[in-house]
């Protein structure tokens, strides 16, 4: 396997990044979210890779986490859902987000995403959601931090529910708000009920 690919970028679509190393040039396919965080062209750009094999074709998958990486292969996992279709709900958002869609049950956020019908989407959500949660870790792209299935030391689900709304990008300071008066007795239920609060 082709753990990661680290050169010169050189072109971009709207669906691949070319990155030349050792003077050959790789086309790797990434998401919007890891398309959008790389250099300008020119750049040194580093990132970890799946290589898909078929009879017909070597097709070599981009990312800009380990977080983003592992949510994508555990999207494999789930019947009917292939590369292209797992690289599909990873641009719905980034890996935090659309692990914290799945770990809360948010079907529609996932059935959003084009070629993701009702049914595939409620399957993704039943065959992941104990994959994913508790320990829910947004991706950092540019690093390679603690991945998806990380889980915190601490028990405590309320504290838990703070530290993945944190890695979800809220800020400290509005964590409190959000978790006031949220009732459940799992980091799912809390974390799910705070998402809520925020949108209302």
């Amino acid at each position: 396997m082709i753990d990661r690919v680290r050169g010169t970028l050189v072109d971009t679509t709207a669906t691949s990044a070319v990155v030349e190393v050792g003077g050959v040039g790789l086309s790797l396919l990434a998401s919007t979210s890891t398309l959008a965080a790389l250099p300008p062209l020119g750049g040194e750009v580093q990132l970890l890779s799946y290589l898909a094999v078929r009879e017909d074709a070597l097709t070599l998958y981009g990312f800009g986490s380990q977080a983003e990486r592992e949510l994508f292969l555990l999207l494999l996992g789930v019947q009917s859902v292939g590369p292209k279709l797992a690289l599909a709900v990873l641009s719905g958002g980034d890996a935090g987000q659309i692990g914290a869609a799945i770990a809360t049950g948010d079907a529609a956020r996932l059935q959003a995403v084009p070629g993701v019908g009702k049914r595939t989407a409620e399957r993704i959500v039943v065959e992941l959601r104990e994959k994913i949660a508790p320990g829910l870790v947004a991706a950092s792209h540019g690093s390679h931090g603690p991945s998806l299935g990380h889980v915190a030391a601490s028990k405590d689900p309320r504290l838990q529910a703070r530290q993945a709304l944190e890695g979800l990008g809220f800020a400290p300071a509005e964590l409190d708000a959000m978790l006031q008066g949220v009732a459940g007795d799992s980091v799912e239920e809390l974390v799910a009920g705070a998402l809520k609060k925020s949108r209302a």
